[in-house]
């Protein structure tokens, strides 16, 4: 049996000490999903992200409001009070706070005490996604959210999910830019045997990893090959563009068509899936999935076959990386991991996201 030597150990673990992991502090300074957009109401929606308890809700005129989930008063949460109006009552001693943060009224005492509140945090709205910023308030430019107006589009049919991830937002990153577990993982959902082996160019730039993997010719499977025809098809081209836009947005975009048809004649097929990972804790992870595609869009039952197969592969990814943050804290410092060639672009991007921490 073969095992590493201790030098080969020391050497992984100063590699990894270079890296982003599950102990690497947040990036505060970034704009996070802070959750769909139709989940926040005329209700108080409590939610942690990196580290924080939030309290969100929308204004009677529906603007959204995030504040810590805290009553300044004595840390009761603000979410198990509740919504008058455009306040929150604390549920414990009537304590109250505008939209803005700020204490208003305190019943047991004649006057409310100035300047005491809870802190806000600045949101934007983007289709069906409310983004949050948590870092510097001078530092939050909207401009800054990547653009994805497929979204938004209604020329693209779509559909969304969400998991509460049981593993670092770190991992899931890696997972998503490391496509070669796709022949394994998801043998039976949306990989195949020649994916692992199919070329594959990569692209590093500020802040940017992206991976283009082109399986051709290859025999979708049926999640790729029902709704778009080209079930059965042993000529068909898959072209895969994984890319990391941000420590919370990751988009991939898959093309497909028959290879064996002149450019002019044949059909292409675009699907795009939006993964938006926020922390919530250093070994939790909110989970936002939007699924699109530029075909069919009228068609219910290709949006219903779609979603309910996508989301079986994520269902695997999510219990593997479930598995995997398990181990990993059970190593605690006896861990190591060796990394090899085909690990570039996801370790370039974890020392990306280690420059980036605060």
């Amino acid at each position: 049996m073969t095992q590493p030597s201790q030098e080969i150990i020391r050497g992984a673990r100063a590699a990894m000490s270079r890296l982003a992991d599950r102990n690497t502090p947040f990036i505060f300074n970034e704009w996070y999903v802070a959750a769909f957009s139709d989940e926040v109401g005329r209700s108080l929606l409590k939610r942690t992200l990196l580290g924080k308890r939030l309290v969100l809700f929308r204004t009677g005129e529906g603007k959204p409001v995030a504040m810590d989930d805290r009553c300044v008063h004595r840390s009761y949460p603000l979410s198990a009070g509740q919504l008058d109006g455009d306040t929150v009552v604390c549920g414990y001693h009537g304590l109250r706070y505008d939209q803005n943060g700020d204490c208003i009224e305190a019943p047991a005492v004649a006057k409310c005490p100035k300047n005491i509140g809870v802190r806000t945090y600045p949101l934007a709205e983007r289709g069906p996604v409310l983004w949050i910023w948590m870092g510097d308030p001078a530092l939050a430019d909207e401009s800054a959210i990547a653009a994805l107006p497929w979204m938004q589009d209604s020329a693209w049919a779509g559909a969304k999910g969400y998991y509460d991830l049981k593993s670092s937002y770190v991992y899931l990153h890696e997972n998503l830019l490391d496509t070669s577990h796709l022949s394994y993982m998801h043998a039976n959902t949306i990989g195949s045997p020649d994916y692992v082996k199919a070329p594959t160019t990569s692209e590093i730039g500020e802040g940017r990893f992206a991976l283009v993997r082109t399986v051709s010719p290859t025999k979708l499977p049926p999640v790729w090959a029902k709704p778009t025809g080209l079930e059965g098809v042993p000529t068909a081209s898959r072209i895969v563009r994984n890319e990391f836009l941000s420590p919370a947005l990751y988009e991939v975009t898959t093309r497909l068509y028959d290879s064996a048809l002149p450019e002019g004649e044949r059909s292409e097929f675009l699907i795009k899936v939006a993964h938006m990972a926020s922390p919530a804790t250093h070994n939790t992870t909110h989970y936002f999935i939007y699924l699109g595609r530029d075909f069919a869009q009228d068609d219910a039952a290709a949006t219903q076959f779609m979603a309910t197969n996508f989301f079986k592969a994520f269902d695997e990814d999510v219990a593997g990386l479930s598995l995997l943050e398990e181990v990993i804290a059970e190593q605690g410092e006896e861990l190591y991991e060796i990394s090899i060639a085909s690990d570039a672009l996801g370790v370039a991007m974890r020392r990306y996201l280690k420059g980036r921490a605060d």
